[in-house]
């Protein structure tokens, strides 16, 4: 018998080569390479040529459009992530931080499901049977229909499956199950590529839509090849500190819709729960307050009036942090405010952060972090009727943005007074609008 010829597998990204490298080429993870046993080796050969078909080319002019059948999950804001509703025979994938929900909203799609007259399997290989039956009574989320099974067996569980004609499946999580064609441990590279690609023809096969729930890396990204994100139809992220309310479901890949639209929940004591009046909960009322500036960005098609805070003080060895603001944005920022308004910030530590959880991700609020920085570093309180709105260019100038007129239209609903913009919207609205083309002129506003 021919001896298999040895290969090693990036524990990272699942990169193979024939020899032992130090460093990936692939993902540039270091010392990540593990050799494969036999067994191993000959599942991986199987697995390509089960993905391994041959197709005809076809002209794109005879391509029939298949229609896509979508059903509502019962919650408003995970339908709008998913475009409108979850997909049949689609493998959505749902990744972040412990305790941040994941597994709460899930059990509760799955009841709505299930109450929708259709059979939903709910596995689970973290928790007992008891523990998720807790759950489910405190988020009233009891069903004929709804099926718990915990196993880790994927043969077990696709056993299952062919008893009954589920229509959906959810899976808690990736990570926990093993297939018993892979000898490696469940959660390895290996075992997830096996379990997911399993997945996905089942799925494909009988119309089945199935959730998965991924554990994530200390980096912030779902644990496991980057071939697991590759493989689905959909990934999403929870947002958000679990220690607080709101939580933030974005759409990283969604081959069904756009990935523009967020879903904002709110964790009650019956579990999360579609936030249904969102607008004032990612800033405060109250008194003017030093380094603290108002100010609206686009989350898909919705507007959100948020707060960025500043704190800055004098330091022997200056620091840099931001939360829920890109870091590199922020140097170029205070950059231009030495260069242009000479405002000495080199021996100064700077602290921003975005209220609510929220991460930015447009430079449409530039302004507005530069008046939070200038505000906290002349200790001179900023009107809390007033919302700031632009982006900022490196030579000084504000440029203008897309949908001010959206923006400026929640401000009103908001019930704010002023609003400092790059220009005038084509609309008239009840605020007084400044226009500043400039930063110096937002200092001499302020």
């Amino acid at each position: 018998m021919a001896k298999l010829k040895t290969l090693f597998e990036c524990e990272a990204c699942g990169n193979q080569q024939s020899k032992w490298m130090g460093k990936c080429p692939q993902c540039g993870a270091w010392e990540s390479f593990i050799e494969l046993s036999n067994e191993q080796i000959k599942a991986s050969q199987e697995l390509a040529k089960l993905t391994k078909t041959i197709n005809n080319a076809t002209p794109i002019s005879q391509i029939q459009i298949e229609q896509i059948k979508r059903k509502s999950t019962g919650d408003n804001e995970l339908d709008l992530v998913l475009g409108g509703g979850v997909v049949s025979g689609s493998l959505v994938l749902i990744g972040g931080s412990p305790g941040i929900g994941k597994s709460t909203l899930l059990l509760k799609i799955a009841s709505n499901l299930a109450n929708d007259n259709q059979k939903v399997l709910y596995v689970s290989g973290e928790e007992s049977a008891s523990q998720i039956k807790l759950r489910a009574d405190r988020l009233n989320a009891n069903s004929d229909n709804l099926f718990l099974l915990t196993e880790i067996d994927l043969s077990s569980i696709l056993a299952e499956v062919a008893k009954n004609e589920y229509k959906a499946i959810v899976i808690d999580s990736i990570q926990t199950l093993y297939s018993d064609k892979i000898s490696s441990a469940p959660g390895s590279i290996s075992q997830v590529r096996e379990i997911t690609f399993e997945l996905m023809r089942l799925a494909k096969k009988e119309d089945i839509a199935i959730f998965i729930i991924g554990h994530i890396t200390k980096e912030g990204s779902i644990a496991g090849p980057r071939i697991l994100e590759h493989m689905v139809d959909v990934v999403l992220y929870f947002e958000g500190d679990s220690s607080k309310e709101l939580r933030i479901l974005r759409g990283i890949k969604n081959r069904f819709g756009t990935t523009s639209e967020v879903g904002i929940f709110e964790m009650r004591s019956n579990g999360l729960v579609s936030a249904k009046d969102i607008s004032s909960k990612f800033f405060t009322r109250g008194n003017a307050v030093s380094g603290s500036a108002i100010t609206v960005t686009m989350e898909g098609s919705r507007a959100l009036v948020v707060e960025i805070q500043a704190l800055v003080c004098e330091s022997s060895y200056p620091k840099r942090i931001s939360t829920g603001f890109d870091k590199n944005r922020l140097d170029m920022i205070l950059a231009l405010l030495e260069r242009k308004l000479e405002i000495p910030l080199g021996h100064y530590d700077v602290f921003i952060n975005v209220t609510g959880g929220v991460k930015i991700n447009e430079p449409a609020c530039d302004l507005a972090v530069v008046a939070a920085i200038i505000s906290s570093f002349r200790n001179r309180p900023i009107s809390k009727e007033s919302v700031f709105i632009g982006e900022l260019s490196l030579n000084g100038e504000i440029r203008e943005i897309f949908n001010l007129d959206a923006r400026l239209k929640e401000a009103v609903f908001q019930k704010f007074k002023n609003a400092i913009t790059p220009n005038k919207p084509l609309e008239t609205y009840p605020i007084k609008t400044f226009v500043a083309k400039e930063i110096t002129q937002v200092l001499e506003w302020m």
